[in-house]
């Protein structure tokens, strides 16, 4: 279990580095972007890359967000339940959101090869949209791994 969890740590702070990076590339596109149009020469396809990126950058942060409870956690509620009933209403959670997680990541790779076979591009710089979506999908299989490690660390007693 300790091994699992180790690795599920391992790639979600991979997959966060590469959003790091993809966010800074957003950062620095934006900004060059808006000192080139004072010059009358805006980069080509600044949206599409932005929006593409984008979508990097909101699905390969989810998984270390989740991993370290970074998100909104609003738990007054369940903190008043006895510790037993907390863990079950929390392994609950976490089974519900590996259910709406599953099926995110199958219809994310089901849309990525309908992309793929139909060869769909964005309309500026012709960049195929699967790719994106594809990463989405693993970014959702990811986050699947992470809340089965967070079973793990409620059954365990580790979890805080």
């Amino acid at each position: 279990m300790e091994g699992y969890i180790k690795g599920v740590k391992k790639i979600s702070g991979f997959m966060n580095a590469i959003a790091a990076v993809a966010l800074t590339f957003i950062i620095s596109l934006t900004t060059l972007d808006v000192i080139l149009r004072i010059f009358k020469h805006p980069i080509l396809g600044t949206f599409e890359l932005v929006a593409f990126t984008g979508a990097v950058i909101f699905g390969f942060a989810v998984p270390m967000t989740s991993l370290h409870r970074a998100h909104i956690y609003v738990d007054f509620l369940i903190q008043r339940f006895p510790e037993g009933r907390r863990d079950v209403v929390n392994i609950f959670t976490r089974l519900t959101a590996i259910a709406l997680f599953a099926i995110a990541s199958f219809n994310m790779f089901k849309h990525g090869f309908y992309l793929y076979t139909t060869h769909e591009v964005s309309p500026t710089l012709q960049l195929p949209f699967y790719p994106a979506i594809m990463g989405l999908g693993v970014a959702c299989v990811l986050e699947c791994l992470v809340l089965i490690a967070d079973i793990f660390k409620i059954v365990g007693g580790q979890y805080e």
